[in-house]
């Protein structure tokens, strides 16, 4: 169109109406478009303090936590555990092995370990009475679900998670049996507690005073239909596992499972541009942890997530559920795929 007195062209008046229909549908679909707000991420952490300790057994710590003001903890169930937050920046987890109905406090108990990772030894010397800590939870890895049969078979420590199911099975009038077994008696946390329940449905075994259980031992009880629950040493799964035929079998490592198809690789720690190698039945967290020993973890079994870490380069065999595709993985049980990585660290 030719211009007007200003040197303006005039608008082709199709060309108006295209852009007001396009404008129109733009508002239409503003209008169906949900405004997705900000946020804020929420601090599931608590700040609890030691209110009791309390020698369970040798070299067993047992801690009963609550909140400063005594106020009410949040709920749990059998199976639960907490995230400890250690003033030293380590993260470790704990089952939660007190009675689910008391809202006033937690109680965890934590065998001090010289040849771990220095978790335990900071439980057993710092957390004293009237020490303050930060916890996350609780949370189940374990859930214990009904049933009208179970079988409990619980190694030393591994009582933990344990117990409160028993006693949950005693007081739903469940069929149940524990084998509860150990080094010796001195061991053996929450002995007592035990006594209190029906004897004829608890077998303790030690190793000075019955030889090392063999899985026929333990699965003795295990009749079609039973619920098995079994916490405890590496050793110990793995031989249930092996033998387990009848019913559904539940389980909990307190330590990682041995690697038996892994293959050597290297990984550069892209910082420092260290390369470090790892041995076919080493995990990359255990080969990265000698060269840098303030390297984050705590389950060592690929479901917390505190070891994630970012993958520069290579390709990943992802080896937990919880990872979450090739841009990271879980040092603790993932490995390489293709022989090397480029790690962010």
């Amino acid at each position: 169109m030719p211009p007007d007195l200003r040197g303006r062209r005039s608008r082709d008046p199709f060309w108006v109406v295209v852009g007001a229909l396009f404008n129109g549908i733009q508002w239409v679909r503003s209008l169906r478009t949900p405004v997705i707000p900000y946020v804020r991420p929420v601090d599931r952490g608590l700040t609890l303090v030691v209110q009791e300790t309390r020698r369970e057994a040798a070299d067993v710590v047992g801690l009963r936590l609550g909140a400063p003001d005594g106020g009410l903890l949040p709920r749990w169930q059998p199976g639960c555990h907490l995230d400890l937050l250690l003033p030293s920046g380590r993260r470790r987890q704990y089952s939660l092995c007190g009675d689910p109905a008391d809202r006033r406090s937690y109680r965890i108990a934590v065998r001090r370990l010289p040849a771990g990772g220095g978790g335990s030894i900071e439980v057993h010397e710092d957390l004293v009475e009237g020490r303050t800590v930060r916890v996350q939870g609780p949370r189940n890895a374990f859930p214990f679900l009904a049933s009208e049969s179970y079988l409990f078979l619980a190694g030393g420590i591994g009582i933990t998670p344990i117990l409160p199911m028993v006693q949950a099975a005693e007081r739903a009038g469940a069929d149940w049996r524990l084998v509860y077994t150990g080094r010796s008696r001195e061991t053996l946390p929450f002995l007592d507690e035990l006594a209190g329940l029906p004897p004829g449905r608890i077998v303790i075994r030690t190793d000075d005073e019955h030889g090392v259980p063999r899985s026929a031992d333990l699965l003795r009880d295990a009749g079609p239909g039973t619920a098995v629950y079994c916490c405890g040493p590496a050793p110990m799964i793995d031989a249930v596992r092996g033998a387990f035929s009848a019913g559904t079998l539940h389980y909990e490592r307190f330590a990682p499972a041995p690697i038996v198809d892994g293959r050597p690789f290297t990984v550069e720690l892209a910082r420092t541009g260290t390369t470090i190698g790892v041995a076919a039945g080493q995990s990359a967290l255990e080969a990265i942890k000698a060269e840098l020993p303030s390297v984050a973890y705590s389950c060592r079994q690929g479901f917390c997530g505190t070891c994630r870490v970012r993958v520069l380069d290579g390709t990943v065999d992802q080896r937990a559920a919880t990872d979450q595709g090739g841009d990271s993985m879980l040092i603790c049980v993932s490995r390489a795929r293709g022989g090397h990585l480029t790690l962010d660290l």
